[in-house]
């Protein structure tokens, strides 16, 4: 009987090893387009080589920079049919993932970053959720500027803006009927294409921030740039759930503690890279003229309210607009002490 109580425990024992789920190396390709080099490349392969370092080398993260694997639209398109397992996004990316995004492209909502980081701090709980929903773990969001108009000769007027060709990224069909609806000429093509857009004459304007503007070389094409502060760009860095998953919990927890110190440092840098881009294009001959008159921000009203409902889910809209208000109020009461 001995002889069988110990072939029953080696079976079990062998049963119980084969259950258990081991822990496999992962290797996530992560796709972008922003340009090699840039404070955002450098970045996101720290990020990379941090990963390995708090898993023990358990995750490696290839980062293919410089829209090598194209643009947003395609970069999704390959991590659905797992080409892909990541990658950083700008808002239109991410917009397309879940049209909650879209309320960071809401023009003139916010007036600093101070505003922009407490409505974040409110609204990326509820973010995370619907990407989740859709596939994709947001890991950390990144800074890119503040868009200002570039353009290929002087803009300084609504009317102005509107009677050129202005660049908007192909993939969003709603956003572009959104710009025809609102007057303006939207000619849709991929962020890759811009400065061909630009050479050939097909876009005129665009919206850009000036350390995108200055990286991508842009400026040399748009020697205009109108001061106007129409919106944050944001970028966030997604993993698709499916590898996700697949990584260990304490080593996700490590990686989304690198991924927040990605995310605390973009926020000091890119500011401050705005500000310093603005400077060296002025010495290659950039022409800034700051906006100003009653007719921006009554636009700005319009360009909002048509938003909420066509292009931002009310709620999440209402959600943002409460936190931005809490934020105000909360300043204004603390200057008047």
């Amino acid at each position: 009987m001995r002889w069988m109580v110990r072939l029953v425990t080696l079976a079990l024992a062998v049963f119980v090893a084969a259950s258990v789920p081991h822990a496999q190396n992962v290797t996530i390709k992560l796709a972008t387009i922003v340009p090699d080099g840039s404070v955002w490349d450098k970045s996101l392969k720290q990020m990379g080589a941090d990963w390995s370092q708090v898993t023990g080398g358990r995750v490696t993260a290839t980062v293919y920079s410089g829209g090598t694997q194209g643009d947003d639209p395609t970069v999704l398109r390959k991590i659905r049919l797992n080409a892909l397992q990541a990658a950083s996004l700008t808002s239109v990316g991410l917009a397309s993932i879940d049209a909650s995004f879209n309320v960071l492209n809401v023009p003139f909502f916010f007036d600093n970053y101070d505003e922009l980081n407490a409505v974040l701090e409110k609204l990326t709980p509820v973010l995370r959720q619907r990407a989740e929903s859709k596939g994709f773990v947001l890991v950390h969001w990144g800074h890119a500027g503040w868009l200002q108009i570039f353009s290929k000769r002087p803009v300084q007027t609504v009317a102005d803006l509107k009677s050129v060709k202005l660049f908007t990224s192909a993939g969003d069909d709603r956003m572009t009927q959104w710009y025809k609806a609102n007057g303006f000429q939207p000619r849709a093509m991929a962020m890759t294409d811009i400065l061909t857009g630009l050479s050939t004459g097909m876009i005129e304007a665009m919206p850009s921030t000036p350390l995108a503007s200055l990286a991508y070389q842009w400026h040399k094409q748009t020697p205009f740039m109108l001061d106007i502060g129409l919106a944050p760009f944001m970028g966030a860095t997604v993993v698709a759930k499916k590898a996700w998953d697949t990584i260990p919990a304490a080593d996700r927890a490590s990686m989304l503690d690198v991924s927040a110190g990605v995310e605390a440092q973009l926020r000091v840098d890119v500011p401050k890279g705005d500000a310093l881009a603005v400077t060296l294009m002025g010495a290659q001959g950039l022409k800034v003229t700051k906006a100003s008159g009653g007719e921006w921000k009554q636009e700005a009203e319009v360009l909002s309210k048509t938003m909420r409902g066509q292009m931002v889910p009310p709620d999440i809209f209402d959600l943002a607009l409460k936190a931005r208000d809490a934020y105000r109020q909360q300043k204004a009461a603390g200057a008047g002490r």
